[in-house]
């Protein structure tokens, strides 16, 4: 059995799966218990907000970082140290707040922990899928990105079945069962074959990366796809409550839940049919879908529309990212871990500001929701124009 993982490049991919369900519990699993920390350990609401802040902030600086010290370390070691550290994060959970004087900074610890550790395995992930010798690569890879989707539904609606079985007060076990899945895949990620991203000789150097308009057309179609993500996905509960006026828990049922699953459907979808689908048409369809479903959401006459536009659009954008890495590999295939840790940065600028565009705007115009979503048809928009642009470049 072990000499056949060690043999096999679909236990590579097995094993980036699982890579990418820690990174969804590393995102969404401290959410689902703010209240509980702000309770427990008397903490304020600008201190929770913090270790959002914290955990993202860390993971734009690996990002960043990325590019420079992987090809040094080599993928094995750091994918493998990506697991360690977001299993002691989630772990450290049930155990540093305890330990300090000053539970918040036991927290943030393990917030700093997990985040380095979803930080790399975002980076190391895709190229070590894109590397391996599959004959459908954008299959491969818009099947890769569902199990971020599968993981934020595993998270939220597995973790909320434990607090109704065991009630919140156990929620130290619950950390300590999810960092058993990012444990497990140290091992796994030990035996398993990791191919060569891309020959020495070949490798493109961050300077001439830097110097190709292409990359920057794509690492801006990162940034949208990243904002037009989570511009919808974040704002998509409250929007539901306060702009629609459902319950809370219908919006959430019908917003971010109904969100990630059918970004989830959408990207195993196109994983069994790309071979129909071009990859830059399938783009451009999703990059109009997903204006109108932010028309929809904004502008519905009845709550149940409103509601269904939020959902699709998890749909719409489904696409977006791993379809940007694939289009990146094809044009850049020099691009090496420089190219993804770039790409990686991008994304998660997209993700930071996507949300901050909503809100801001929706500040603006007197706490108006749907201002915010009319303005965040930008991000589709450009995508839409992007993709459309590099088709020019490549059919001159």
């Amino acid at each position: 059995m072990k000499e056949k993982i060690r043999n096999s490049y679909e236990h590579t991919i097995y094993a980036c799966y699982i890579g990418y369900i820690t990174q969804a519990i590393v995102n969404n699993l401290a959410p689902l218990l703010f209240l509980t920390f702000a309770a427990e350990f008397s903490l304020t609401l600008e201190m929770i907000t913090l270790i959002t802040t914290i955990n993202f902030t860390i993971q734009l600086c690996v990002d960043l970082l990325s590019a420079k010290f992987i090809d040094r370390i080599g993928y094995r070691v750091s994918v493998i140290a990506a697991h360690i550290c977001s299993a002691a994060g989630l772990a450290g959970l049930a155990l540093l707040p305890d330990l300090f004087d000053n539970s918040y900074a036991g927290l943030l610890i393990c917030v700093i922990l997990y985040a380095i550790g979803g930080g790399i395995i975002e980076v190391l992930i895709s190229p070590i899928v894109e590397a391996c010798p599959t004959k459908k690569k954008e299959a491969a890879m818009s099947l890769l990105h569902s199990f971020y989707c599968w993981g934020h539904l595993a998270v939220v609606l597995l973790s909320t079945a434990f607090f109704v079985a065991a009630g919140i007060k156990n929620w130290r076990i619950l950390a300590c069962l999810w960092a058993v899945i990012p444990l497990v895949n140290c091992f796994y990620f030990a035996l398993v074959p990791i191919f060569p991203i891309v020959a020495e000789e070949e490798k493109i150097p961050i300077k001439g990366l830097l110097g190709q308009k292409t990359f920057w057309l794509i690492f801006l179609l990162m940034i949208c796809a990243g904002a037009s993500e989570q511009g919808m996905s974040q704002w998509a509960s409250a929007y539901a409550e306060a702009g629609l006026h459902v319950s809370k828990a219908v919006g959430d049922i019908a917003g971010p839940c109904a969100f990630a699953l059918l970004m989830g459907i959408a990207r195993a979808w196109y994983g069994k049919k790309s071979d129909r689908i071009p990859l830059k048409k399938m783009m451009l369809l999703c990059g109009v879908l997903c204006v109108a479903c932010y028309l929809t959401a904004a502008f519905a006459p009845v709550p149940i529309l409103g509601l269904a536009g939020c959902a699709v659009c998890g749909f719409s954008v489904g696409i977006f990212w791993p379809g940007t890495f694939s289009v990146a590999a094809r044009q850049i295939p020099g691009g090496g871990t420089a190219m993804y840790a770039l790409l990686a940065l991008a994304g998660d600028v997209g993700c930071a500001s996507g949300p901050t565009v909503v809100g801001l705007t929706a500040s603006a115009f007197g706490g108006n929701l749907k201002a915010g979503l009319v303005l965040a048809m930008v991000f589709p928009v450009v995508i839409i124009i992007g993709i459309s642009r590099l088709q020019e470049r490549v059919s001159k």
